[in-house]
């Protein structure tokens, strides 16, 4: 049996893990994450590597508790995984999305997107088709989840094109 080709580019799209309410007078972009949080990024980020889904690079919120899910990736793949923090992604929309996933240098085969929802399910909703994309989420997209999207071509600067889910890791329930 011949193996299965690689994809022309991967999207991996990662919502931060659970953070704490914030406190009296704390920003919500310095909100961070709890306890379960801080555990399910782990478990998340060591699921990830155990399946060689390591992307080359990471483009991660400038938000705390984002910063806080990346490092956990960081810490289970390794200490020279890229990770660029991009103000856009904390309050952008999805045209912000996809404007920066779609600019990225076509070398890339391999982008980690980690963000915000509403934002992370509406991208995943545009790049899966509302029905593949409620299958993978039926509740909606859970913080801490990470999707794992191939696509046959590249996004242009004009669109994100459809792809097919490759993987859906979330903590809570285990890989799919």
């Amino acid at each position: 049996m011949p193996a299965a080709s690689a994809p022309v580019f991967r999207l991996l799209l990662l919502r931060h893990a659970k953070a704490a309410w914030a406190l009296p007078g704390q920003k919500d972009f310095d909100r961070t994450l709890d306890d379960a949080g801080f555990a399910d990024a782990e478990v998340l980020a060591d699921m990830a590597a155990d399946q060689d889904l390591r992307p080359d690079i990471v483009l991660c919120s400038t938000a705390v508790r984002c910063r806080q899910t990346a490092d956990a990736l960081r810490r289970a793949m390794s200490e020279d995984l890229e990770i660029r923090y991009i103000d856009g992604l904390y309050a952008g929309g999805a045209n912000v999305y996809r404007d920066i996933i779609s600019s990225q240098a076509p070398a890339l085969s391999a982008l980690m997107v980690v963000g915000h929802n509403p934002v992370i399910e509406e991208i995943l909703n545009e790049v899966l088709g509302e029905e593949a994309a409620t299958k993978a989420a039926p509740a909606g997209y859970p913080a801490g989840a990470l999707a794992v999207i191939d696509f046959e071509v590249r996004p242009s600067d004009t669109r994100l094109p459809l792809g097919i889910l490759a993987a859906w890791l979330d903590p809570d329930t285990h890989s799919r």
